[in-house]
C-alpha cells in the first residue's frame, strides 16, 4: 500500500492507471540547462512508458513510473534537486525527490534574454522567486511576463507579474516623426501625443511597455529605472473563472519579493484547514479584498511611484443556466 497523500506532496500523480504514476518535474522561469535533458530522457526509458509531456505550466511530466520504482527515480533525481538548492531552496534529503508539489513551478515568458520586447530577465525573477517560495505545499500559482503582451498568461493567476519601465524622453534626440505616438495609439493606449514637434507622455495612462523606446529610430526614448505591476487572483476552474485584477503597479523587485512573502503569511492565517487544499481566489472570497490587500502590503515600501488599487473588480462568469444560455 502506499500513502497517496505523500506521494503527492512528493511530485507524483495520482494517475488512472493504477499502480503508475507520473512524475513532475519542475523548471522555474521555463529555462532549462540542456544537460538536464539526457537525465529526463534516461527516466523516462526506463521507469516511464518512454514519453515526456511538456506541462502547461513549463515542466516535464513523465508518465508510466511502477509506484514500487518511486525510491529508484528519487535517488536519479539529485541533480534536478541539487539545481533547486542552488537557488537557495531548502531541502532536506537531497536523494528523495521533490519535498512538495503544492506551490505549483513558476512560470515565466523566454524574457529580455531572446525578446527584444522583454522589460526584465523574467527566468531570473522566477529562480529567486523559487528560492523564496519553495518548498511549500500551499496550492499557489505564480507567472511572471516581461512586458504587457503577457505572453505568459499573467492574468489567470494567482499573482501575475509584469514588467515595467519608465521610458526617459531626449527632446533634443526628437525629429517628430510620430513612430512612437502611432504605434501607441493604434496598439496601447494612447498615452502619448505630438504638441508643438515635441512628444508628451501622459503619465497616468501609460503601461510603462517600453514599445515607445523600440519604435524610435533617433533614440529619443530611452530606458529608464525597471518597475513591475502584480495582477492578482485569476483563476480557472469550475467555480467563477475569472481574469486576475490589476493590484499594484510602478512597484520595484524587493516590494514584489516582500508581497509574494507576504501572499504566504495571509495564506497560513486563513485558509481552511477542513479541506484537502484552497485555491487562494476562495480565501480572499472569504476575508474581502481589505484584507487580504493590507496584509500583503504589510511591511512594503511601495516607493514614490508605486500605486495600490482600491479594489479588485472581477467579472468572471458562473454556471446559472437561467442566466446564461438563451434556450
Amino acid at each position: 500500500m502506499y500513502n497517496t497523500n505523500e506521494l503527492i506532496k512528493n511530485a507524483y500523480r495520482i494517475t488512472s492507471r493504477r499502480g503508475y504514476t507520473a512524475l513532475r518535474l519542475r523548471v522555474p522561469g521555463g529555462h532549462l540547462a540542456a544537460e538536464y535533458l539526457g537525465l529526463i530522457q534516461d527516466i523516462a526509458r526506463r521507469y516511464g512508458n518512454g514519453t515526456v509531456h511538456l506541462t502547461t505550466r513549463q515542466g516535464f511530466e513523465i508518465p508510466g513510473i511502477p509506484l514500487d520504482k518511486v525510491p529508484e527515480v528519487n535517488q536519479l533525481l539529485t541533480p534536478m534537486l541539487q539545481q533547486e538548492a542552488a537557488l537557495g531552496v531548502a531541502i532536506k534529503n537531497i536523494h528523495a525527490g521533490y519535498p512538495a508539489a503544492g506551490t505549483r513551478n513558476v512560470t515565466a515568458c523566454i524574457g529580455s534574454r531572446v525578446c527584444p520586447f522583454a522589460n526584465f530577465d523574467t527566468t531570473a525573477l522566477a529562480q529567486k522567486i523559487e528560492g523564496l517560495i519553495y518548498p511549500n505545499h500551499y496550492h499557489v500559482k505564480i507567472a511572471i511576463t516581461g512586458c504587457p503582451n503577457d505572453c505568459i498568461k499573467a492574468h489567470l493567476q494567482d499573482i501575475g507579474i509584469i514588467g515595467q519601465v519608465e521610458p526617459e524622453y531626449d527632446p533634443g534626440r526628437c525629429i517628430a516623426c510620430q513612430a512612437c505616438v502611432k504605434n501607441c495609439r493604434q496598439f496601447i493606449v494612447g498615452a502619448l501625443e505630438l504638441v508643438n514637434y515635441q512628444v508628451e507622455r501622459d503619465g497616468k495612462r501609460c503601461l510603462g511597455c517600453g514599445e515607445c523606446i523600440l519604435q524610435c529610430p533617433m533614440a529619443a526614448w530611452t530606458r529608464g529605472r525597471q518597475y513591475y505591476r502584480i495582477v492578482a487572483l485569476g483563476r480557472t476552474g469550475k467555480k467563477s473563472p475569472r481574469l486576475a485584477a490589476n493590484f499594484l503597479e510602478w512597484i520595484d523587485e524587493k516590494a514584489v519579493l516582500q508581497v509574494i512573502a507576504n501572499l504566504y503569511r495571509y495564506i497560513e492565517r486563513h485558509i481552511d484547514r477542513s479541506l484537502p487544499k484552497e485555491h487562494v481566489g476562495y480565501i480572499v472570497d472569504r476575508t474581502g479584498y481589505q484584507v487580504f490587500r493590507d496584509e500583503l502590503l504589510d511591511g512594503v515600501d511601495l516607493g514614490p511611484k508605486g500605486r495600490v488599487a482600491r479594489e479588485l473588480p472581477f467579472y468572471g462568469y458562473s454556471y446559472d443556466r437561467d442566466l446564461l444560455w438563451s434556450k
